[in-house]
């Protein structure tokens, strides 16, 4: 018990360690999560009349960011296939930042939905067997069961691991390899299911597809190998951590082939609804070209379709892609792309117009906004953290018997 607990004090103090630049981001984020805080106190206090929501349009920026944040989860397997069914070492230094970005996702993503409630303190109904769903019938209770043991898993892994490497000994693979295999088909599942989620609504002909739940992994696995590339860039810039180059060119491979198929389903589905335009395009027609006289989206919509197009461009070209200036570009392109078109473009059309042909727009209000941007520093925070005690497991600075010799 006494060892656990030292292991657990280490990676703490290593967490809350670190120069002037470190303090001033946790400060940043800190006060940014206070500003979310405020935010959402006034909404609480005075319910979901603050934002723009309505009964006519009931999921807006924050359920744009859950369905959003759980492709970011879901895209950690990419470092788990080549690291631990290939054997690729220089993708098994990483790993385990990138399932740290799972954890962060995943309750950043559950953060969302609770925001979401008008309700939160009910939040318990959510759960399977102790709460009221309707379980196994409801697709929310399983979104509710593949989340959490998600994030179940992407915790115990790499515990097990920095556990083992604090001890100065090597993880036993018949002990951790199970886990491997349950977390890399788990991945997959939670954006299906969240997929699945909205494409189960019949009486919304813009969700009610099956080429919904393609189009979520083929667009998760853009925005997450964005983000993940960028992320090893700063890690690799500001610690010694050792981050190999190979490991961002296989993630910018498949990131352009995750790309490239997102817009083909992207141009299946614009061909299929207005080649022969039935009553049911109302809300594709809405989102790229306006009804009534109303439009508001049709700028989300195109800007992530230009900012996708270019992205693809530079992505394509295999000179420009191992430039890292215009891989930047690409990956910041991408992942703004992808959170428009995934979150607004996506989770708001599907209401406009509603069953009776009635347009009703919407645009996130200010407290919405607030909230949205607390929630994702905390998400920053948390793989700030995660990221500090790692970096120090692996790299030997943190072990029980004192650090190891550099």
């Amino acid at each position: 018990m006494n060892l656990a607990l030292r292991f657990v004090a280490d990676g703490l103090r290593e967490m809350f360690r670190g120069g002037r630049a470190y303090w001033q981001w946790l400060a940043l984020l800190a006060a940014l999560m206070a500003v979310g805080a405020f935010a959402y106190l006034g909404q609480l206090d005075r319910g979901l009349v603050v934002t723009g929501l309505s009964d006519q349009v009931s999921w807006g920026f924050y359920i744009a960011n859950f369905a959003f944040l759980v492709g970011i989860a879901a895209a950690a397997v990419l470092l788990v296939i080549p690291a631990y069914l290939f054997h690729r070492q220089d993708v098994k230094a990483v790993v385990l930042l990138g399932e740290g970005l799972a954890v962060a996702a995943v309750l950043c993503a559950m953060l969302f939905v609770t925001v979401d409630l008008g309700r939160p303190e009910r939040v318990w109904h959510m759960f399977p067997v102790v709460g009221r769903f309707n379980w196994p019938m409801s697709l929310l209770a399983w979104d509710v069961v593949v989340l959490s043991g998600y994030l179940a898993l992407n915790l115990s892994l790499p515990l097990y691991v920095h556990w083992c490497h604090w001890r100065g000994r090597q993880p036993e693979l018949r002990l951790y390899f199970p886990v491997v295999v349950i977390a890399m088909f788990w991945a997959i599942s939670i954006h299906t299911v969240t997929a699945f989620l909205f494409s189960a609504n019949a009486g919304r002909p813009f969700w009610h597809t099956s080429l919904l739940g393609p189009r979520f992994i083929a667009s998760a696995f853009v925005s997450g190998p964005a983000l993940i590339i960028l992320l090893l860039q700063v890690i690799r810039r500001t610690t010694r951590y050792p981050v190999q180059q190979s490991v961002i060119d296989t993630l910018a491979v498949v990131m352009t082939v995750a790309l490239q198929i997102s817009l083909f389903f992207v141009v299946a589905e614009l061909f299929t609804d207005f080649y022969n335009e039935t009553s049911h395009a109302g809300s594709i027609r809405y989102l790229f070209f306006g009804l009534d006289g109303l439009g508001s989206l049709r700028g989300w919509i195109w800007s992530a379709l230009a900012l996708n197009v270019v992205a693809v461009v530079i992505l394509s070209v295999n000179p420009w892609r191992r430039q890292m200036p215009l891989l930047n570009v690409a990956c910041v392109l991408a992942f703004v792309g992808i959170w428009i078109e995934k979150g607004m473009g996506l989770v708001v059309p599907g209401f406009i117009p509603t069953p009776l042909g009635e347009v009703f727009e919407y645009s996130p209000s200010w407290r919405e906004l607030a909230v949205a941007i607390g929630i994702w520093a905390f998400g920053a925070l948390v793989f700030t953290l995660l990221a500090k005690a790692s970096i120090a497991i692996e790299t030997g600075r943190v072990r029980e018997a004192g650090p190891a010799p550099a």
